[in-house]
């Protein structure tokens, strides 16, 4: 049974669930390819550190949704334990990691080869970026979905669902305390995410980030100077302990996808994800005075308040779209939410090749953003704006046509 079979009701599909998700992959290859990093578009910037921004809502949305299609897809085996529903849980979490693992590889050949000494071979400069293994970063965004999907894919099929509750609440209040005692809200390599990143892969197989911090503050006259000073350390944002919270995240989408299918009526599913969105929104920010949002660390009250603003667009779109029927908007961002691993893998591959694949010395991006962007619009910021819009367009074409061919590529 499809995950299309299991969300009807009287023939009618709940596509809010769909625009929810297409909405979310969009984003995602959005805020992943800017026309200039240096330039970017303040909305589609992540938060330094600590804090919240619209960027920031795109992957955690993804994973909310994550959880409530896990709980369809599982239902099938009626939640029961056996050899075969985990040999395929473990089968495909496997398959996801490896296609995280594979596009850090594909990415470092590409720029490695598109660095390289023309003047070599061509044979030893592929080999030579090929050879990458020693320092490819083993962790990231598929790498956490498909540890994520795999834990809470356990969790459901070996514990009674009355306790998950209790599983998540023990999650998020033990990371919780572990951050607090253990350096887990400063920048530094006292982090005890760091330290178990560091510990179990070294640094060399770890994402480098960079924060910004206040120096000093002078004014002068009527005009303040504040001077600050970048620091670029080797804390994950997708660490291994940090994929905890994660875990407790995906589970509360998996205890909405319980709504999606056992409550029949979409008004009472609109209030009903209405009330959960509102009481984990505000218990979040509440929170957040003693235990800040961040993205980076996955701070509980990050998983709360993006949980919650995640249920809440969802039964805003049910409201929209299944209720009041407005769907003609919405055919773009379907064909991102029909096939949404894939389109996220394919703009990623499409990114890495924009970069490296050139023409008269240009690369792709180079000829779209810094020779016919900025100069049109004498804009670097908007011109960056106007690329990642382009881009997706690009993708957009692509997924159309698979939706259109009724084409759906499952991972």
């Amino acid at each position: 049974m499809t995950e299309t079979n299991l969300i009807k009701k009287s023939n009618k599909r709940i596509l809010a669930l769909d625009i929810l998700r297409g909405i979310t992959i969009a984003g995602m290859i959005m805020v992943n390819n800017p026309g200039s990093w240096g330039s970017i578009y303040a909305p589609l910037a992540h938060a330094e550190w600590l804090g919240l921004t619209p960027t920031d809502l795109v992957f955690p949305f993804f994973m909310f949704i994550m959880g409530i299609s896990t709980y369809i897809s599982l239902r099938k085996y009626d939640f029961a334990y056996s050899h075969n529903t985990l040999v395929k849980i473990i089968r495909r979490t496997i398959v996801i990691f490896a296609i995280g693992l594979a596009i850090g590889w594909f990415s470092r050949l590409c720029y490695g080869l598109a660095g390289s000494d023309s003047a070599l071979p061509l044979g030893q400069r592929i080999l030579d970026a090929a050879n990458s293994f020693s320092n490819m970063r083993i962790l990231g965004v598929m790498q956490r979905l498909a540890l994520s999907y795999c834990a809470v894919s356990i969790i459901a099929i070996t514990v009674k669902h009355v306790r998950i509750p209790y599983i998540i609440a023990g999650i998020l209040v033990v990371y919780g305390v572990v951050l607090l005692l253990f350096h887990g809200l400063e920048f530094s390599l006292e982090n005890i995410i760091y330290v178990v990143d560091h510990a179990l892969f070294g640094d060399v197989h770890l994402y480098k980030d960079t924060v910004s911090s206040l120096v000093s503050s002078v004014t002068e006259g009527d005009m303040r100077i504040d001077t600050f000073q970048s620091q670029r350390l080797p804390i994950d944002p997708e660490g291994l302990l940090s994929t905890l919270p994660a875990i407790a995240h995906v589970l509360i989408g998996f205890l909405c996808g319980k709504i999606i299918v056992n409550v029949k009526d979409n008004e009472a599913r609109v209030l009903k994800f209405f009330l959960i969105g509102t009481i984990l929104t505000f218990l979040g920010f509440l929170l957040s005075y003693g235990m800040p949002i961040s993205k980076k660390i996955w701070s509980p009250t990050f998983v709360l308040v993006t949980c919650g603003l995640g249920s809440s667009l969802l039964a805003l779109l049910i409201y929209i779209i299944d209720i009041k029927g407005y769907k003609k908007w919405t055919k773009f961002f379907e064909s991102f939410g029909v096939n949404p691993l894939f389109m996220y893998v394919l703009g990623g591959v499409l990114g890495i090749l924009f970069n490296t694949v050139k023409f008269g010395g240009h690369s792709i991006h180079s000829l779209i953003y810094s020779d016919f962007l900025v100069p049109l619009l004498s804009d670097k910021t908007l011109a960056s704006l106007i690329y990642a819009l382009i881009f997706i367009a690009i993708n957009w074409s692509i997924g159309y046509i698979l939706y259109k061919k009724k084409i759906y590529i499952k991972i």
